[in-house]
């Protein structure tokens, strides 16, 4: 019982060869859920051209991916807190492994590339990062969002590698065996990171897997209710850009994959560059409303793209912003946390409120654009809009906590 008790007292050791090793097989679960997710773009754009589905009805495919893995992530969250980490991590990426292979096989039909690229890689994807991600959480305390921002490194490494993959092999090598080579890299990195992944022996208490006592903290609801707004329209903004630039610049397919690549490309030094920011000045949540807002704002400057160069341009400070504020959401949520052993429930949840947004969000893109005749102006209106008002509010649950700790110090 002492040595419960002693686990339980025991502070992250934020530092050292096997806590900074966690991070490894977080970026790697990061590549193979939210990389492969992100990088939908390149798919959607071979879909649309190939087999020739509507920008609303093959939008559903990526949403149902990203719902998936945040929603599966709320529960993989809560068996991570109860010590099935690596079971989770193992289970995730065969099944990630598994759509990957099967996307190759398929013939043109719909359910097909739903089932296996929608459901597969979605499901996969929600057990594989959330343990992962919820792991190195544990690890630290003052170089959480660094550590957090080094790990969602991974979503942009992913981002770059498949699309690129399936884009310069395509030609090449026919679809099929492009993506069977995704799946071949993944197979090697999944088993490497399995074996790196060493959870901490923290002592577990049964817990539901959602926390309702959760939402009693207004500063966490308030948080929940931002991160709504924003995952309602981030994803799809990283997933229209590849045929905003392909239909409306009139870029080549082969060109229009490029700012894909550099938008994922430039946010991966904005994520270790901002965690550090909060780690030393603004503190998560700031950082991450603050970011959010920039993202807003890029929404809207997104109507003012009509070139080639403008295109570049846009691509190179959109990776920036959007880098910026994926970096710090995990490590914002985690702030709230004040029970360690609660850190993957807690995480979890919000994952899962934020499933449901990115379910609606690029077939609502899709739906809007297909009504207004291919333009994209009220598109990208809709996606400043909703993102700066997200922003807005995960800035006033900030404000809120301190005003909490305040009257706690008066009194």
């Amino acid at each position: 019982m002492c040595g419960a008790n002693l686990a339980v007292e025991e502070p992250p050791p934020d530092g050292g060869l096997v806590a900074w090793s966690q991070i490894v097989p977080g970026h790697i679960a990061n590549m193979m859920s939210w990389g492969y997710a992100t990088g939908f773009a390149v798919f959607q754009l071979y879909y649309k051209e190939t087999y020739h589905f509507s920008a609303s009805h093959i939008s559903w495919v990526g949403s149902t991916q990203i719902f998936l893995c945040f929603l599966v992530g709320t529960v993989a969250g809560r068996l991570s807190d109860a010590g099935y980490a690596r079971v989770l991590y193992g289970a995730g990426a065969a099944v990630t492994i598994f759509g990957m292979f099967m996307t190759s096989l398929i013939n043109g039909t719909y359910w097909q590339i739903l089932l296996v690229q929608g459901f597969c890689n979605g499901i996969g994807g929600g057990l594989m990062f959330m343990p992962a991600m919820a792991n190195v959480t544990t690890y630290f305390k003052r170089k959480r969002g660094l550590a957090i921002a080094l790990n969602g490194c991974g979503s942009s490494t992913g981002a770059i590698l498949y699309p690129a993959i399936v884009q310069f092999l395509t030609p090449q090598i026919g679809f099929p065996w492009a993506v069977r080579v995704c799946g071949f890299i993944s197979m090697f990195l999944a088993i490497a990171g399995f074996f790196i992944l060493k959870p901490r022996k923290l002592h577990r208490l049964p817990a539901p897997i959602v926390d309702l006592t959760a939402f009693k903290n207004a500063p966490y609801t308030v948080f929940c209710g931002g991160a709504f707004l924003i995952y309602f329209c981030v994803f799809t903004m990283l997933i229209y850009i590849n045929s905003f630039a392909r239909e409306v610049i009139g870029l080549s397919q082969l060109e229009s994959i490029n700012f894909v690549l550099i938008t994922n490309a430039v946010a991966i030094p904005a994520r270790p560059i901002f965690g550090y920011v909060a780690d030393a000045y603004l503190g998560p949540v700031n950082t991450f409303g603050i970011s959010c807002i920039g993202l807003g704002v890029m929404g809207f400057g997104w109507m003012g793209v009509h070139s080639r160069g403008d295109m570049y341009a846009y691509s190179v400070v959109m990776g920036f912003v959007n880098g910026a504020a994926q970096s710090m959401f995990a490590s914002a949520i985690s702030s709230y946390v004040q029970d360690v052993r609660k850190m993957g429930t807690w995480i979890g949840m919000v994952y899962g409120l934020c499933g449901f947004a990115t379910l609606a969000g690029p077939p609502t893109m899709g739906a809007i654009i297909d009504a207004c005749d291919g333009k994209y102006i009220w598109a990208q209106l809709w996606a400043g809009l909703t993102i700066s008002l997200g922003g807005t509010l995960i800035l006033l649950s900030s404000r809120l906590t301190w005003q909490q700790a305040h009257k706690k110090y008066v009194v």
